[in-house]
């Protein structure tokens, strides 16, 4: 099953200030997608202490993503792929971590706007700015 990997970073405009990037997520969104725990646990922390979500309207936002996007659990294995990917293509861990979960939940996509747009990692997986391919 081929399709689109979420990173925090694109997620979070749902929430933000900032409409016509949350209308374009949300675009996205709509044609599916997965994202994993990690991308839960991050969106949790930029929610809560960045954009000043109380804990309730944090889990509901949580909620309504979780309803929406497949969920990919973290595990030993992306871990491990994880590694290989920061070693071979000069990652941070946690953007590694983010392209082993998309790689091993068999995405395509990888929306995100920390990493460099048209990137290639392995031998499927490609880098999306969402806002740069708008342009």
């Amino acid at each position: 099953m081929l399709g689109s990997f979420f990173d925090t970073n694109v997620l979070i405009y749902v929430a933000s200030g900032n409409p016509a990037k949350a209308d374009r997520v949300e675009r996205l969104i709509g044609g599916g997608g997965t994202i994993s725990v990690q991308v839960l646990n991050e969106m949790s922390n930029v929610a809560h202490l960045k954009m000043g979500m109380s804990w309730t309207e944090t889990r509901a936002f949580l909620s309504i993503v979780r309803r929406l996007l497949m969920v990919q659990p973290i595990s030993l294995e992306i871990h491990e792929t994880a590694l290989t990917l920061a070693e071979y293509y000069s990652l941070s861990i946690r953007n590694a971590m983010i392209a082993a979960s998309a790689l091993h939940a068999d995405c395509n996509t990888l929306w995100s706007e920390d990493l460099q747009d048209g990137m290639a990692i392995g031998s499927r997986l490609r880098v999306a700015n969402p806002f740069q391919a708008e342009s």
